[in-house]
């Protein structure tokens, strides 16, 4: 359905196409029905063949110029019929009828004709107002192609519709960001209006401020609205200029993403590589030191009290080895060429000999393994899987209660296993739930338990998605935290390889 504005637009181009004012059509024509007149005269042509010779300058009269000038020579050659060719010849019979059916027949002839020439101007009038239309908005997008989309985009976008269509305002609103962008003097409450147009999901027009106000849709999703003010175009142009606006919003959006996303990736890598860099200068210190501390014990010589010192060097010095070990394996863990080596692998066994690794009895004593009767297998690479279930364990310990028991169970649900580990104490809050799990990020409190990097649970979730699985940490109010980790059984994986 077409717009008022639109509607005022086509009156004005009847008006332009009835009322040309150019009396050159009446003139020609009545110049040909005095030539036709005298010219027929002399040759002697009767009523029937001279009448039709009129109508010709009926009909050309009504296509150039109009009705009324087409009445106006209907009514001079119905005279010069009477007058010229109608019996009694050189005198005027008003009250005959053949002279009435004459004049009706031009008189229709001449409305019908008349119409048809507007008609048919007016379609052309109105085709070319619609190229006129398509090729502006052809000349938008490309001029909204070449926007910098970085930036203050959606200013830049209000400034360049208002420059390119004249118009008096042009208001957007961004349903998404809740930004509002103004170019122009629009009339108070534009953007309260705008708002609503965006709220009620339908376009108006408003012919007092001679405003459109649009819907910007993304598909059938509304996602802001738009208003034109001043505007004269069809309602069509105005939802295509809207759709443009909304694409272009979403274009800028999508942009600012992956030139942030981007922006991550290389501080990512940049950070990897310092501290693989870091690791490796590490190790060779710390192999100095972990050959000169043995060198100590070999000697001999050495007090009770020596004695445990240089044994508690060495137990240090071994975990700063495997803290080293950790940081140059975690980029390797996310290189796209690694692939695991996957087996068919119990994972209570695994868990059992990871726990039987701990170097004190007592946190080995604090743990209690739970497994089905008939536990299903997982197919996975026993060494990776064994580093994440280290890694939960270590992390059960940091951050519970000292001496307090740690929960391992194992159940399958639907095609998978999972392992969950329940320890009292710190119970991580629904917001952290996810960082838990990215590289170097430690939720609040943990300092209070104990020292860490932030590289062990992220080291667990990229172990977890090699494998097709998940890992997850869920909350429990007034006991502490429980971690999970869900791997595919070995059945659903027998294509894996």
């Amino acid at each position: 359905m077409l717009g008022r504005q639109r509607d005022g637009l086509l009156i004005r181009l009847r008006l332009a196409v009835t009322n040309s004012g150019s009396p050159w059509p009446c003139l020609l024509s009545l110049l040909g029905v005095c030539l036709c007149t005298w010219i027929s005269f002399r040759l002697g042509q009767n009523l029937g063949a001279v009448g039709f010779l009129y109508l010709v300058f009926v009909v050309l009269a009504a296509v150039y110029g109009g009705f009324w000038q087409a009445t106006l020579i209907s009514v001079i050659a119905v005279a010069c019929l009477d007058y010229f060719f109608d019996d009694p010849i050189f005198s005027f019979s008003v009250g005959r009828l053949s002279n009435w059916v004459e004049l009706g027949s031009f008189e229709f002839t001449a409305l019908v004709v008349s119409r048809l020439s507007n008609r048919a101007r007016l379609r052309e009038l109105e085709a070319v107002a619609k190229r006129a239309e398509a090729e502006q908005l052809y000349q938008t997008s490309r001029r909204i192609l070449l926007l910098n989309s970085r930036g203050d985009s959606g200013q830049s976008l209000v400034s360049l519709i208002r420059d390119l269509y004249d118009l008096r305002a042009v208001v957007l609103f961004d349903a998404i960001s809740t930004d509002v962008y103004e170019s122009g003097d629009p009339p108070e409450g534009t953007a309260l209006r705008t708002r609503d147009a965006y709220i009620l999901n339908s376009n108006q027009f408003e012919p007092e401020e001679r405003r459109w106000l649009c819907v910007l849709r993304l598909g059938m999703q509304p996602v802001g609205g738009l208003s034109l003010c001043g505007a004269d175009m069809s309602e069509l142009a105005a939802t295509a200029l809207a759709s443009l606006a909304a694409i272009a919003i979403e274009r800028a959006r999508s942009l600012e993403m992956q030139y942030q996303a981007e922006a991550a990736r290389r501080a990512e890598q940049s950070r990897t590589a310092v501290l693989d860099a870091l690791a490796h200068q590490f190790k060779t210190p710390l192999t100095i030191i972990r050959t000169a501390n043995s060198g100590l014990a070999v000697a001999g010589e050495l007090s009770e009290m020596q004695t445990a010192l240089v044994s508690v060097v060495d137990q240090e010095a071994q975990k700063l080895n495997d803290l080293a070990s950790r940081l140059v394996g975690a980029p390797a863990l996310e290189s796209s060429e690694f692939q695991p080596q996957p087996e068919p692998l119990l994972i209570s066994r695994l868990m059992k000999a990871a726990i039987q690794e701990l170097e004190r009895p007592e946190d080995r004593d604090r743990f209690q393994v739970v497994a089905p009767a008939h536990e299903p297998a997982v197919f996975a690479d026993r060494e990776l899987i064994l580093t994440a279930l280290t890694q939960l364990i270590d992390n059960a310990l940091k951050y519970s209660l000292p001496m307090s028991p740690i929960d391992v169970g194992l159940r399958l649900k639907e095609t998978s296993v999972v392992l969950t580990i329940r320890s009292k104490g710190l119970e991580v809050a629904a917001a952290d739930r996810e960082r838990i799990f990215d590289r170097f990020y430690r939720a609040p409190g943990a300092q209070c338990f104990a020292g860490g990097t932030g590289l062990g649970l992220s080291i667990v979730k990229t172990i977890a998605t090699d494998h097709r699985g998940s890992v997850w940490a869920e909350g429990e109010a007034g006991y502490g935290t429980v971690f999970a980790l869900s791997l595919p059984a070995s059945a659903v994986n027998e294509g894996w390889r």
